[in-house]
């Protein structure tokens, strides 16, 4: 009962805020033209037909859409049909760069998410008819469960977690979001602590996969890049220090940071390390930049300084460079392999740290701020092998990043070993769902 008056109710929000829904899409659409355009697809009105019978990802934005890379080239490499749907544009040209030529002969269609309306769902599973939904992370939507369910289209959420904050949150009152998320056919989890906590609150179907972030594939065109600039212009560098996915409650934790390290540094009479700076959000480019220029910190663009093929136009990065602001989405993988350590984002605010897994498959030590719920796999994993440390914010991080770095190479490679097939798993949890509801 509790369940059917919520979804009355929710259905009835849908009504009265789509108008305010539309005008921030339009909004957005100012700064990324992406956002406004295709609308119609954001309602299941597709101008093409979809491929049919197909496996359909949902990845919401850039991170759950990198993670499912290698798990879908697994499945169209045996000729499956896939239906990848986002909501961000950061998402969508993801898929669409590492996919053309499978969107080109029609074996895999990106399109957006339908909104969460019954009606826009009921469009999308006439249109798409897919045989099966995989959900990436945490994406709960009511609509979407229901009319999967009424569709009859098993729907997963793959690498899946539930951390302690969520799941916190979500036991106290009507639980509501769990009353909704045992409407999902299953989960793939990213570990058994993961698989205990969705059991815990009655999810059925719950199968331990792994992180597909561990298989996600690697640029090594980036990677050679990094090499050659590094070789070229940092070569008297014995400390690069890149901030990824820096978000916009740490900026300036983070300019501070670098201001007090290069100041530390010439009161010693030693060489600065050089900071290469990657804000999480696009739109916190212009802005992040303006806060290290103001700083008095030589700060230098990567739209400025390198080319396309991310070669150094001119002798852009000199000794009085204090930052490479990296303006610029799809190269974290060249902006990690410049460095010497790594300085993972969003740890430092409650809303809690990032990917580690990118820096850890470059063999690069990483650091992150004391708010981890949201990477509790593979980070409490990773600091039990020695692997991940955190550091608290002000003197003690500006200590860290200068200490001399020890090789744990060895230790990496093992953990990586240990946590890699993730995507195989997945595929092989795939093909027995469909097969037991194929009778075979």
């Amino acid at each position: 009962m509790i369940r059917m008056i919520f979804l009355f109710v929710y259905r009835l929000a849908w009504v009265l805020f789509l108008p305010l829904l539309l005008i921030y899409l339009f909004k957005r659409g100012r700064r990324d033209a992406l956002y406004s355009q295709n609308l119609l697809e954001r309602f299941a009105i597709y101008n093409r037909p979809m491929p049919q019978d197909a496996i359909w990802v949902h990845g919401v934005s850039l991170g759950e859409t990198r993670s499912a890379l290698a798990l879908i080239r697994m499945i169209l490499d045996r000729g499956d049909n896939v239906i990848i749907t986002n909501f961000t544009p950061a998402g969508r040209r993801e898929a669409q760069r590492h996919f053309a030529a499978e969107i080109g002969s029609g074996q895999l269609a990106v399109i957006w998410v339908p909104l969460d309306m019954m009606w826009s769902y009921h469009r999308f599973f006439r249109a798409c008819q897919p045989k099966i939904g995989l959900t990436l992370e945490v994406e709960v939507w009511p609509a979407m469960i229901s009319a999967a369910k009424r569709a009859g289209c098993p729907l997963y959420m793959c690498n899946g977690q539930y951390g302690t904050k969520p799941l916190k949150r979500d036991s106290r009152g009507l639980r509501i979001r769990q009353r909704v998320m045992r409407g999902l056919t299953g989960v793939f989890v990213k570990s058994n602590l993961q698989a205990s906590r969705f059991v815990e609150v009655g999810v059925q179907n719950v199968h331990v996969t792994g992180e597909l972030r561990f298989d996600q594939p690697i640029p090594e065109h980036q990677l050679d890049a990094a090499i050659q600039l590094r070789t070229d212009q940092m070569g008297e560098l014995d400390n690069i220090i890149a901030i990824a996915s820096g978000i916009e409650g740490e900026e300036d934790l983070f300019v501070k940071l670098i201001k007090d390290v290069r100041e530390r540094a010439l009161n010693d009479g030693t060489r600065a390390p050089l900071f290469v700076y990657v804000p999480r959000a696009p739109e916190r480019f212009g802005n992040v930049a303006e806060k290290l220029k103001q700083a008095g910190l030589n700060t230098v663009l990567r739209s400025d300084a390198l080319d396309k093929d991310l070669a150094a136009k001119q002798e852009a990065l000199d000794s009085s460079t204090a930052v490479l602001l990296g303006d610029s989405l799809g190269e974290m993988y060249f902006y990690l392999n410049l460095a010497d350590r790594v300085i993972v984002g969003g740890g430092y605010c409650e809303v809690g740290a990032h990917n580690i897994i990118e820096p850890l498959s470059l063999r690069k030590p990483v650091l992150v701020g004391p708010h981890v719920w949201t990477i509790e796999y593979p980070f409490v994993e990773a600091q039990a092998a020695g692997i991940v440390e955190i550091v608290e914010h002000g003197a003690a991080l500006a200590e860290k990043v200068v200490e001399p770095i020890e090789d744990f190479r060895s230790r990496i490679d093992l953990f990586l070993e240990e946590h890699s097939g993730a995507s195989q798993r997945t595929l092989d949890a795939i093909d027995a769902v469909l097969a037991a509801r194929a009778g075979v």
